[in-house]
């Protein structure tokens, strides 16, 4: 079975200098039908504008990834870590016990377009940590990489702690991926670009899917696109 969800079903909020959209319940949007998809629990489209972003604030007993579409954002915690994050980068957050960061688009031109990813972990109270590796645009041709896993560095991925693992893909036009599902697994699929096919149905840019009870998953790029994808116990 796959439910799909259309963009224009998303939550929705504009500030001053960010605009978001969330594809399950987050701050003032509230939806009981769409409080996450098994340990998926967030995931948000953010805009930023140039000089801006998002002070520092805490989070807890949370595994946050981050991945940036384009433009850059700034990153710092009280872990005493600073990093850019740009296109390519994937960035793990464990919040465990508790951790303050902050997230600024430090250019003065150009909007930072991403992500924002959160998956409970499987156990409450980890320490917090940081991890943040990046990925070429050649390991994501026309196929499907593992860049977070519980695995983390067996599969070369950011390490999360959750049976759960996202794969990235960058696909040309008229490209097709598989992946397949084991028995009782659930799968996410967002499209972060571009026009796609899941199983014979057409997707666009920002939409999403659930997936259960489906052995095969079969992606046919339509146009250039760049698709995410979460393989979930």
């Amino acid at each position: 079975m796959i439910r799909f969800r259309d963009r224009g079903a998303r939550g929705h909020a504009r500030r001053g200098w960010a605009e978001s959209w969330f594809s399950f319940s987050f701050g003032d949007h509230f939806d009981p039908r769409n409080m996450g998809f098994r340990s998926l629990r967030v995931l948000n489209e953010d805009i930023i504008t140039p000089g801006a972003g998002f002070p520092a604030h805490a989070h807890e007993n949370m595994e946050i990834v981050t991945y940036v579409l384009s433009g850059t954002l700034r990153h710092e915690d009280d872990l005493g870590n600073g990093a850019l994050i740009e296109p390519g980068d994937v960035q793990r957050m464990s919040a465990g016990t508790g951790i303050r960061h902050s997230e600024f688009n430090p250019s003065a031109s150009e909007r930072a377009h991403l992500l924002q990813i959160w998956i409970i972990p499987d156990r409450r109270c980890l320490d917090p940590g940081y991890e943040q590796k990046r990925f070429s645009p050649t390991e994501q041709r026309n196929q499907l990489i593992t860049v977070a896993s519980a695995d983390g560095d067996d599969d070369g991925a950011v390490t999360i702690h959750q049976d759960a693992r996202i794969l990235l893909g960058r696909l040309d036009d008229g490209a097709i991926v598989t992946h397949r599902l084991a028995t009782g697994r659930g799968a996410w699929l967002q499209v972060a670009r571009g026009l796609i096919a899941l199983n014979d149905t057409e997707m666009r840019e920002s939409d999403g899917a659930a997936i259960e009870g489906e052995s095969e998953l079969v992606i046919e790029a339509l146009t250039d696109a760049e698709i995410l994808l979460f393989d979930l116990a």
